[in-house]
């Protein structure tokens, strides 16, 4: 585990995000950047580029639970106190169910669901020494309704709507509000690999980002942008104080029609 750090400097809030190296989880380390919070951001690759100067980065892979320990030190040597934790790093192995093997069935629960339990239990000192704050899960439609070869990151996804229910239960008293939003098809890295791997549709990347597109009202596949301002809007307190426990689903209306249409 590898970090760059920025001085302290003064700051109204305070965000821990993950899953920064790129597509949506670098648009909302951006989006709260330019709003002056003091961003956290971490990642399994090289922050590629001028990371934000309010705040440092930390290369670290966070399905191992000995590296959240650390990535957890590193943070309270940052900051006292935390106001947004934004869970966004995530893996996905696309391939039949009966062709995935036990270790990328547990590598994937271990980024995407494990990490998120774990995240909650060590930044909850820093929550608590703030007075409350926001936890925003990165889930996926797929939690909701899936497809064919992805049944790994579909359960890992579903699985983390039951436990922002759970955690938005048991931190409400003190005013921590745990939400998760559920974009659909966003023009990601992850999203043109699966695309690539032939998950979707056929023919080059570009027609099978036209294919994507024609299955949602709006007619388009959504940007990382897009699902960073929603992201905000659940971690700040001022745009949505009485939201907790909630799915908000950001899919260009794709769940919205019947799929015998």
């Amino acid at each position: 585990m590898t970090e760059s750090r920025i001085p302290n400097s003064e700051s109204p809030r305070t965000a821990l995000i993950t899953g920064v190296g790129g597509g949506i989880g670098r648009a909302t380390l951006e989006y709260f950047a330019s709003r002056g919070w003091h961003v956290i951001g971490v990642d399994r690759a090289p922050f590629a580029g001028e990371f934000p100067a309010r705040g440092h980065f930390i290369q670290a892979d966070i399905s191992h639970p000995e590296v959240l320990e650390q990535i957890f030190i590193q943070a309270r040597a940052s900051t006292s106190t935390l106001h947004a934790l934004v869970n966004n790093a995530a893996v996905q192995v696309a391939k039949p169910l009966v062709e995935t093997s036990v270790e990328e069935w547990d590598a994937v629960m271990a980024s995407n669901l494990r990490s998120v339990f774990l995240f909650a239990k060590l930044t909850y000192p820093l929550f608590k020494a703030a007075g409350g704050g926001a936890i925003v899960n990165v889930s996926s439609v797929h939690a909701i309704q899936t497809s064919a070869n992805i049944a790994a990151y579909a359960a890992s996804k579903g699985g983390l709507l039951a436990l922002t229910r759970a955690m938005a239960i048991e931190f409400a008293p003190d005013n921590i509000r745990v939400n998760a939003i559920l974009p659909g098809a966003v023009d990601t890295p992850m999203l043109r690999a699966g695309l690539g791997r032939g998950h979707v549709g056929q023919g080059d990347m570009q027609s099978r980002l036209d294919n994507l597109a024609r299955k949602t009202v709006n007619g388009r596949v959504g940007q990382p942008e897009e699902i960073a301002s929603a992201i905000y809007f659940l971690a700040d307190g001022e745009q949505s104080s009485f939201m907790t426990g909630q799915a908000l689903v950001v899919d260009g209306g794709a769940t919205a029609r019947l799929s015998t249409e």
